[in-house]
């Protein structure tokens, strides 16, 4: 028998084994959690991106917006850097933002002379969807009766069923839902 095959080794590496063993499954598993909640953070990101380019009309606009969030009070070449974004794309993007009143512009103030150029800053998601409501509202009702506009009868005869009502204020509308009448079977009012 070598000094490597003492009987007092096994003993030893089963007692050491299951703590050792249970620490590497807990690294493990906390590494697994980390890359899980990157996944996920990322993945509500992009959720949220494509969400806000639907609304915004390209993800470009999108990640301006939401830089601006996170930024506000920003130059174009604040925005250009932070989001990879080419300076000219930004520049035109805000200027188009801005037209919308999507986004607010101010000259930034600066101690003496010399180039103080626009600062930007978004609105608030509660008002960006505010604007886009009606929009949305309208294009469910006309698929709503679309029955209607092919030349047939509406089953429930509500030209308007659909109706959307954003509460800014952090107070929940009725259910603390978006409201839109399926046409079931209860009337409302």
């Amino acid at each position: 028998m070598t000094a490597n095959d003492s009987p007092s080794e096994p003993g030893d590496d089963a007692e050491e084994s299951p703590t050792e063993r249970t620490r590497e499954e807990l690294r493990k598993t906390k590494e697994r959690l980390g890359e899980g909640a990157d996944r996920a953070v990322k993945g509500f990101d992009d959720n949220v991106v494509d969400l806000l380019a639907w609304l915004l009309d390209t993800e470009t606009r999108a990640r301006i917006y939401v830089y601006l969030r996170d930024n506000p009070h920003s130059t174009s070449d604040e925005v250009a850097d932070g989001t990879g974004l080419y300076p000219s794309t930004v520049r035109e993007a805000l200027a188009e933002l801005h037209d919308e009143g999507t986004v607010e512009r101010d000259k930034r103030k600066a101690e003496g002379a010399g180039n103080n150029p626009y600062e930007y800053e978004a609105i608030a998601p509660s008002d960006l969807v505010r604007g886009v409501v009606g929009d949305v509202q309208a294009e469910l009702n006309a698929v709503f009766n679309l029955d209607r506009r092919l030349g047939g009868e509406s089953p429930d005869g509500d030209t308007e069923p659909v109706q959307i009502s954003v509460d800014g204020d952090g107070e929940p509308v009725g259910d603390g839902e978006a409201d839109a009448d399926d046409g079931g079977d209860e009337p409302s009012n």
